[in-house]
């Protein structure tokens, strides 16, 4: 991406990560261009990849039931066919919301949703059995309450 926003460009960011789903009425009221010129600025976004896409925001509670889980987990060697299985079995479990390669301790940072504490241990048992996947340990942490759930990046951080 070479783009560099502007302040228009920055604010209709901002709209639509809070809204996705706002017109192109609305965004221009909001940044006093016509429909078509926001239009035409939001299509740019997308174009250059400031925007990746749009998604539904489901509430967590309302789905039923669940558990979410970090687990903390360090590879037992960080050869490049290791990390490939691992980050392939990663992306195809649909319990995992997200992971995260990260410095420190550990390997990876893995953000789980499970039906409850067993299915979370079913699910790391049958990855630790599996050799292919080389794990060498998981260290769990269970979320008690959400305290601030991720809605947005701010566009003041890197000086966008």
């Amino acid at each position: 991406m070479t783009m560099q926003p502007d302040r228009v460009d920055r604010t209709l960011l901002e709209l639509l990560q809070r809204d996705g789903r706002l017109t192109a009425q609305a965004l221009s009221e909001e940044v006093n261009l016509s429909a078509r010129a926001t239009l035409n600025r939001v299509r740019r976004l997308e174009e250059v990849g400031l925007i990746e896409g749009y998604r539904a925001m489901l509430h967590r509670s309302a789905l039923g039931e669940h558990v979410s889980v970090f687990a903390e987990i360090a590879l037992k060697d960080q050869r490049q066919a290791t990390v490939q299985r691992f980050e392939q079995a990663m992306v195809a479990c649909p319990e995992v919301v997200a992971c995260y390669l990260v410095s420190g301790r550990y390997d990876y940072l893995v953000r789980l949703a499970c039906r409850d504490l067993a299915h979370y241990r079913d699910l790391t048992s049958a990855w630790l059995d599996d050799v292919a996947l080389g794990i060498d340990k998981v260290v769990t942490s269970t979320e008690l309450q959400t305290v601030k759930e991720f809605a947005g990046f701010p566009l003041t951080v890197r000086g966008v």
